[in-house]
């Protein structure tokens, strides 16, 4: 084996103090980066025409809403919640999905829209999504693209145990000409 006639330098081997070194360096770039966000966007929709607000404008909270949900002597709970801006007016809406707080079996579920003016001091009901009364089970629940999502869990007739729900449908609900508007996401497919 033929040797270097260029003696060997430092930086050319790797010793585990340059490791920590890198290790330490990268941990403190992820750190900062964690502390490093974005602002939020604030530009509107096109196509929407209504004048946007601040983007520090908090969604609905749902706590002490008084939901139209007939539960006899228990109370009405909020199991699932998301925020959005659905109608593009800037300010975002609250889609709370609840049902009766009961000790056993699965009530079905009640979805609704929450809006907030500007000057109001508690959310209002502006929409219903899913009715308690169409005894429904909402699951894969999710607000995005100024559109609501879920799986609705149902049954095709009374004849079905309420324990084993036999129907499974997808849903969307988008804000069209003043209305939300129920389709089929594409792709879905019922059982």
């Amino acid at each position: 084996m033929q040797q270097s006639a260029v003696p060997e330098l430092a930086h050319t081997h790797a010793r585990p103090i340059h490791w920590v070194a890198t290790a330490t360096a990268l941990a403190g770039v992820v750190a900062a980066s964690a502390f490093l966000q974005p602002d939020e966007a604030t530009a509107a929709q096109p196509g929407r025409g209504a004048q946007s607000a601040p983007a520090a404008t908090a969604p609905p909270d749902p706590t002490g809403v008084d939901f139209p949900v007939e539960c006899g002597p228990t109370k009405v709970i909020v199991q699932k919640k998301a925020s959005g801006d659905l109608d593009g007016d800037g300010r975002p809406e609250t889609v709370a999905v609840v049902r009766c707080d009961a000790i056993a079996g699965a009530p079905p579920n009640g979805v609704y829209v929450l809006t907030q003016a500007a000057d109001a001091t508690e959310p209002r009901i502006v929409a219903t999504l899913v009715d308690p009364k169409d005894r429904l089970t909402v699951k894969d629940f999710a607000v995005s693209d100024a559109s609501v999502t879920a799986t609705l869990l149902g049954y095709s007739s009374s004849d079905v145990p309420r324990c084993c729900p036999d129907v499974d449908e997808r849903a969307k609900w988008q804000w069209k000409n003043g209305t939300f508007v129920r389709s089929v996401p594409a792709g879905a497919q019922s059982v």
